[in-house]
């Protein structure tokens, strides 16, 4: 086992170096401008924009760490609302198989919606950008979690539920001890798939409503001509999405189990 763990680290390297090179020698000799900067120049605007982070000199003038800070509150605000409905809601519809077919419908309207879409909806009715971007957050987290919340309440045994109702425990004691934990796995499943489509749709966000954010930062740089600081930023947005992609997997498997 470890040995196949380091194989493959090393294939990751051997595939990453090999890029690294080809994007650096398709750039190699081309005047500045007339193609995107390679590797070299890119790690050194990455260096020196890590160095200060955290710097405000101004509205259009902030650190990537403020930068991307600024994202994840938004992102995990939204994301919390979204998953507290879903949950909440997907539980309701595990549980009542007829109250499910007669929401589904609408559910299935709504999701294939993009969240961008709602926006203009949201600046018009609550005249702020940010909590306009807010809201695209919860619409583009909330239908995996609810429908895999739906999914796992639904797909739980019916002894268990037996088991509680025999054992006249109370409906929160009922939720608690029975019907979340026996759903567990497939809620944390939409939570998963959630987080990559909020992360994904604030930064698009970001570019419509302008402020402080990484994908305002982007946008900017771009009007800016950076475009070391835009492939840095790009660079950084995967980063941040495969560490939280990497955390709910990991607690994913934690609840996972076999009966």
């Amino acid at each position: 086992m470890r040995r196949d763990r380091l194989r493959v680290a090393a294939y990751s390297v051997l595939i990453g170096t090999v890029l690294l090179a080809l994007w650096q020698a398709a750039v190699a000799g081309k005047p500045a401008g007339k193609s995107i900067p390679g590797p070299a120049a890119v790690a050194a605007t990455a260096a020196h924009m890590l160095a200060h982070p955290f710097y405000d000199n101004g509205p259009n003038d902030k650190g990537i760490g403020l930068q991307l800070a600024a994202s994840l509150g938004r992102m995990a605000i939204g994301y919390t609302i979204a998953s507290v409905i879903a949950i909440s809601l997907g539980v309701v519809l595990g549980l009542s198989p007829t109250l499910y077919r007669a929401v589904n419908p609408y559910v299935q309207v709504l999701k294939p919606i993009s969240p961008l879409a709602w926006m203009p909806l949201f600046l018009y009715t609550i005249r702020d950008s940010a909590q306009a971007a807010v809201l695209v957050i919860v619409m583009s987290s909330l239908w995996p979690t609810l429908a895999n919340t739906a999914f796992g309440v639904a797909s739980i045994k019916r002894d268990y539920l037996n088991v509680a109702a025999i054992l006249q425990l109370s409906w929160p004691r009922r939720l608690v001890t029975v019907i979340l934990p026996a759903a567990a796995p497939a809620i944390v499943a939409g939570l998963r798939i959630s987080v990559g489509s909020a992360w994904v749709a604030i930064v698009a966000a970001e570019m419509l409503i302008g402020g402080t954010g990484i994908g305002y930062f982007v946008w900017n740089e771009w009007n800016n001509l950076a475009l070391t600081s835009v492939i840095f930023a790009i660079l950084a947005i995967g980063l941040i999405g495969v560490l939280l992609d990497a955390g709910l997997g990991r607690l994913s498997r934690r609840l996972s189990y076999q009966e």
